[in-house]
Formats: C-alpha cells, sequence, structure tokens
C-alpha cells in the first residue's frame, strides 16, 4: 500500500517529524509493507454485489496488527471515573484516576469506573487502523485520542484511513463493503469542527493500493 494523502491537525506530523522521525519511519515502512490484494478475499453478501469478491477489512487489519507490532507498538487503555455531575467531571478529568474517584466520593456521588482503549502506542504517539465503520472515526478523533491526551498518556493521534478510491473497484461497484470510512470524509468531518477542535495533534493519513 502507500501514503496518498495526509493532513495534520495542530502540527500532529510536524511534531512526529521533529522529535520523533522513527515514529514516521516506522509508520511509512508497515504502510509499504500491506499487500492490498492479499486482502481481496471476502466474498460479499450484500444485496447490491452478491458473490462479488472484495476486500476484507479485517485482513488489512491483521496485516497492520503485525507490522506495528513487529516494530514494538503495543496496545494501551486509560481508566478513569465518571459520575453524574458535570461540574465535578470538569474538576476531575485531567487528574490520576484515584484522585478522580477520591473527589466524587468525596462529593457523596457513586464513581464508575471507565475506559479507552487505543490499539497502538509508542513513545507517546498513538495510532489507530481504522478500515471499520464512519462512527467509528468520531469516537477515535473526538473522544478516544482526546482522552489519552488528557490523561498526558500522548502527544500525537494518527489515524489510518482508506481512499475512497480504495473502496471503490476500477470495474464498476465497490471493492469493500458499505459503510467503511473514508479518508476525505474524515478530513471533511475534522475540518468544519474548526481550526483548533479537537484540542489534540492529530495525523489523518490516506492510504491506496
Amino acid at each position: 500500500m502507500r501514503i496518498v494523502e495526509q493532513y495534520s491537525h495542530l502540527n500532529g506530523w510536524e511534531h512526529i517529524k521533529v522529535h520523533k522521525p522513527d515514529i514516521w519511519e516506522d509508520i511509512t515502512a508497515v504502510i509499504d509493507s500491506v499487500d492490498a490484494e492479499a486482502c481481496r478475499t471476502k466474498m460479499s453478501k450484500e444485496k447490491t454485489m452478491p458473490g462479488k469478491l472484495i476486500y476484507s477489512c479485517p485482513a488489512f487489519n491483521k496485516q497492520f496488527k503485525e507490522g506495528l507490532e513487529k516494530r514494538g507498538w503495543k496496545s494501551s487503555v486509560v481508566r478513569y471515573w465518571v459520575t453524574v455531575d458535570a461540574k465535578l467531571i470538569r474538576r476531575t478529568v485531567g487528574l490520576p484516576p484515584e484522585e478522580q474517584k477520591a473527589l466524587i466520593e468525596d462529593a457523596g456521588l457513586t464513581p464508575l469506573r471507565s475506559s479507552n482503549q487505543t490499539d497502538f502506542v509508542k513513545k507517546r504517539i498513538a495510532l489507530e487502523v481504522q478500515f471499520g465503520k464512519y462512527s467509528f472515526i468520531a469516537y477515535d478523533l473526538f473522544v478516544k485520542h482526546m482522552a489519552f491526551y488528557v490523561g498526558d498518556t500522548i502527544d500525537v493521534g494518527v489515524e489510518i484511513l482508506p481512499m475512497r478510491e480504495l473502496t471503490l473497484d476500477p470495474a464498476g461497484g465497490r471493492a469493500m463493503t458499505t459503510g467503511v470510512p473514508n479518508y476525505e470524509g474524515a478530513l471533511y468531518d475534522l475540518i468544519r469542527q474548526g481550526r483548533g477542535i479537537p484540542a489534540v495533534p492529530l495525523v489523518l493519513v490516506g492510504v491506496g493500493a
């Protein structure tokens, strides 16, 4: 595969290139190593293209996972406590989990355990490979990466997405299942929020075959 487009939000790409160039080398090397045609293994059951051989999103994810793990990328979990009081959450959101829990209990409320997990983290850079559904993109960009950033676990979040061209068959029709996200749509959703939202440095990476 290859990088077709990329977008830097709040200087996310610049941070990586200046402070952790080896991380960008990891990302580009793994993308280069993914064999897109080897992932065309799914027989479609959709009404619009029954029996058509299309790309398997889990196959893409498997190749990315193997490549990243070989280079030392690991999953990470951020745990925190929530409650019903919005004002109290504003006080606790930037604190360590044990302090969050204590403040909620001191206020006479019930702390509820919650967490966010990201698939790949290395040197305070979080990376998500998103060949799933459109809805997962918004969660990654506006919730997951933000939670890790606010928790001082990462400095930048990276999102790898298929270009729209990858989801379409040059011979006509689709090359992936309906609902798979694309770089162009994610870029639009990100930019329309404004220059400073979300308040976490990000890099969108659009890949093609």
